[in-house]
């Protein structure tokens, strides 16, 4: 498959594949989505895991680009950075269903009605 000018470097595809593989930095994600909150914030909503966990899970989404954080005073406010989903999802997501979709109807087609 031919790489796209602007559309990442297999090793950033490959971090956000890997922050993405685990269930409690999709949460992260999850959460983050209908708001900026505080790093403290987070951990609290993660109550089952250590602070020291849920900061290292943190830590692979920034180093993924999925998640910015900016100080504010003494706090640090984590956001959801989105692109990096777009791009995974215009590389691989959105040519596979057009692959999907396409294969779907050429068996529509070759199937007796």
């Amino acid at each position: 498959m031919s790489r796209e000018l602007g559309t990442g470097s297999d090793e950033s595809d490959d971090a956000v594949f890997k922050a993405l593989a685990n269930p409690n930095r999709r949460r992260v994600l999850d959460l983050l989505r209908t708001r900026p909150r505080t790093t403290g914030e987070v951990c609290e909503a993660f109550p089952d895991l250590d602070r020291t966990t849920v900061l290292q899970h943190i830590r692979v989404l920034e180093g993924a680009e999925l998640v910015t954080g900016r100080k504010e005073g003494r706090t640090r406010l984590l956001a959801l950075a989105p692109l990096p989903i777009k791009r995974i999802h215009d590389r691989w997501i959105g040519e596979y269903t057009r692959a999907a979709v396409g294969l779907l109807a050429q068996l529509d087609e070759e199937s007796p009605h």
